[in-house]
């Protein structure tokens, strides 16, 4: 397991990888004193991507993803958030329905808040049913953040 901690304009993030794939991508709360760097092609890819999604010059990632542990449900939860475009949101209802389980908006809330790769699985595209900005993992700022910087004429209004 390759592992590289990423400086992000929202916090730092832990970015994992096999040979074949992102694992995670997760906010360190707590970075430790000694940072870690690798040198493997995908996370270096990783770490490009992201750099042009926060300048605004990515819109997709384009990356093979892999995330770790994740029952089937939470799988295909996570497959479906990566069908959200950029800029865009929905409701954890209408993500409940996509993945053709209205009945489960909490469960889909879990899973969504489990997300083992951030921003490349995109978790913060999805909101409460009134329109609010619904719950994050990484903290409410992050989330608003990311949404601004998707679509910052949406959140300026609301």
């Amino acid at each position: 397991m390759n592992v590289h901690h990423y400086t992000a304009p929202v916090g730092i993030y832990e970015i994992e990888a096999d040979d074949k794939a992102i694992t995670g991508v997760n906010l360190v709360k707590n970075v430790p004193f000694e940072k870690k760097t690798s040198t493997n092609p995908l996370i270096v890819e990783a770490c490009t991507q992201l750099d042009e999604y926060f300048a605004g010059k990515r819109r997709t990632f384009d990356l093979p993803l892999s995330p770790k542990g994740g029952t089937p449900f939470q799988q295909t939860v996570w497959k479906q958030l990566q069908e959200i475009p950029y800029g865009k949101t929905i409701s954890y209802s209408q993500l409940a329905q996509a993945i053709n389980r209205p009945e489960a908006c909490r469960a889909v809330g879990s899973a969504n808040g489990k997300n083992p790769i951030s921003i490349i699985i995109p978790c913060h595209r999805v909101i409460a049913a009134d329109g609010g900005i619904g719950g994050y993992t990484g903290g409410l700022d992050i989330k608003i953040q990311l949404l601004e910087l998707e679509n910052p004429i949406f959140w300026r209004s609301q």
